[in-house]
């Protein structure tokens, strides 16, 4: 029974040794974007906006429908509607009361085109929605990334304090040794304390900032813990390699950007609203039928009728004349701002693809700045323990590691976004 107790016990350990570890997930790249896309409120609005587009696009096919109607009327009068004197000392009065009634069918035959104008345009908006969506994807993709970078930015920047910190200690236990041997003198032990404190309160900044970092992505994406754990993807070792294969030639490219689409989609809007300010002036023609009920001399009557209408308006040129104009000229309005935005897309391109070289420029000097540093630390620490250098020199090697690190973690950071905003702007 002890035995048995014994390893029921040590199981019980086991896992609640293993509950936290198990319950904390690392996210990487792919689960923010794949969460984000799910559960983020830009893309759930996007969705409806999209569904009631359609919606839109079904009530506006209705109207090809005959329009059906039924009324009903019911009187009681004081007195007979009709009194007539049949003759000398004889009255008679007719409809004191009654009830008329009836269902009606309308189908336009012609009216000007605002029923096909009125379905293409719901159409055009459907297609609007869809091409918003993707703007939203997007911007989900886009924030998604900045703050993913902008979490691992500053777990490899606590690594890298937590490593300079460390160093400081083994730096600090040495001239403790040597302040006690009369080597080095107190100033040296001063300067490393200074420099330690200046550590710790950079790194309480960092994890402050680290921690609301953390949980803005967990919001962003629809986690269900309060704080994200991201992988860190960034090798110091190493630079990754220019992405030449991305290039694309940036006029073909344009057709396939969301903004492109949402402009050419403005100017087909402008072209249908044009054609229905023209419609709603011209003359509508429309034939319908009915079935009608009435009971006024207390005689139940029922009849068909069958009617044509034609409208012709006369007066509404007037106004009607300045509506077209007015559509004409944001017509124009709308190819122009199609020309002059494609123009400024294809700069937007041009730019991107320079931003990201750039990027890997800067990537490639950091790294070379890291490269350099460790070997300038390195012979520092050799001459200060062999007496040719100061500590403030040897605190100063060790700063400028640390801030070539950060740099080079920021710049990486920066070359994947760059890398995301080039694919988008290209439409990709």
């Amino acid at each position: 029974m002890n035995t048995l107790y014994k390893w029921a016990l040590l199981a019980a350990m086991s896992m609640a040794t293993q509950l936290p570890t198990q319950a904390q997930r690392v996210y990487t790249l792919d689960d923010c974007r794949t969460m984000a896309l799910e559960n983020n409120i830009k893309i759930r609005n996007a969705q409806n906006d999209a569904e009631a587009a359609q919606h839109t696009q079904k009530e506006a096919f209705t109207n090809y429908f005959p329009n059906i109607s039924a009324t009903g009327v019911g009187y009681n009068a004081n007195k007979g509607l009709v009194e007539m004197e049949v003759a000398p000392g004889m009255s008679l009065s007719l409809l004191k009361n009654g009830i008329m009634g009836g269902v009606t069918a309308t189908q336009p035959i012609f009216a000007g085109g605002p029923i096909v104008n009125g379905n293409r345009l719901a159409a055009v908006g459907v297609e609007a929605s869809q091409v918003q969506k993707e703007r939203a994807e997007n911007e989900v993709r886009t924030t998604v990334e900045q703050n993913f970078w902008q979490v691992v930015t500053l777990q490899k920047k606590l690594n890298t304090l937590r490593t300079v910190e460390s160093q400081l200690e083994n730096i600090q236990k040495d001239v403790e040794a040597s302040v006690k041997a009369e080597v080095s003198t107190r100033n040296d032990l001063l300067q490393v304390q200074l420099k330690q404190n200046d550590m710790t309160s950079t790194r309480i900044n960092i994890e402050n900032n680290l921690t609301v970092c953390r949980m803005m992505l967990a919001q962003y994406i629809g986690a269900d813990e309060d704080s994200v754990i991201v992988e860190s993807a960034i090798r110091m070792d190493t630079i990754p390699d220019f992405p030449h294969d991305i290039y694309c030639d940036h006029q073909s490219a344009l057709a396939q950007t969301p903004e492109y689409k949402l402009l050419d989609i403005n100017v087909r809007a402008s072209h249908l609203e044009e054609k229905t300010a023209v419609g709603k002036n011209l003359p509508t023609v429309a034939v319908g039928g009915g079935v009608m009920y009435d009971n006024l001399v207390d005689k139940s009557h029922t009849f068909a009728v069958g009617f044509v209408t034609a409208s012709v308006p006369l007066s509404g040129w007037w106004g009607g004349s300045h509506s077209i104009e007015k559509e004409r000229l944001q017509m124009k309005n709308a190819e122009n701002q199609l020309a002059d935005n494609s123009k400024l897309l294809i700069i937007a391109m041009q730019k991107g693809w320079a931003d990201l070289q750039n990027a890997y420029k800067q990537m490639a000097i950091a790294k070379k700045s890291i490269d350099q540093a460790s070997e300038n630390l390195r012979l520092n620490n050799d001459y200060y323990h062999a007496g040719t250098t100061t500590m403030s020199d040897l605190l100063d090697a060790e700063t400028y590691l640390q801030q070539s690190r950060d740099k080079y973690v920021e710049a990486y950071a920066q070359f994947q976004i760059k890398i995301v905003e080039y694919l988008q702007a290209t439409g990709r």
